[in-house]
Parts: C-alpha cells; sequence; structure tokens
C-alpha cells in the first residue's frame, strides 16, 4: 500500500512523493531494488543527479507555493 500511495501523483506538487524525491517513478517494486556493484552499471556523475535533484526540488516547492496561493471553495 504504501508503495502505490509514494507513486500516485498528487494535485499540489504534480509528482509522486517518490518522483519527488528520487527524481523518477518506479514501474514495479523490482525498481527499487538496488544495482549490483559492477563498474559499468552503476552511475558515475553524482554531481548531474544531484543538482537535478536539486532543481526538481525548487519546482516542487514553487508548485506548492502557486498551489498554496490559490483560493479554494
Amino acid at each position: 500500500m504504501e508503495f502505490a500511495y509514494n507513486r500516485v501523483v498528487h494535485s499540489t506538487t504534480q509528482m509522486s512523493p517518490f518522483e519527488v524525491v528520487y527524481g523518477f517513478n518506479p514501474l514495479t517494486p523490482l525498481d527499487l531494488l538496488p544495482l549490483p556493484d559492477i563498474d559499468s552499471m552503476t552511475n558515475k556523475d553524482g554531481l548531474a543527479k544531484a543538482t537535478f535533484v536539486t532543481n526538481l526540488h525548487k519546482e516542487v516547492k514553487a508548485q506548492i507555493e502557486k498551489k498554496d496561493g490559490e483560493v479554494s471553495f
């Protein structure tokens, strides 16, 4: 149930909670398994991923602030 909740797109952020944290939505629980420790399969560009997630968090924050400013009845 937690996996399903974390994959659902929320109206405020327009993203799932998992996507906000990691930058992608897993397709199945198997997508969450760690990769084997093989050099050819690991991402060596951690800075690019960190920058991507930082920018993603800025976009989500802006979306939340935009949603908070809307009046709903």
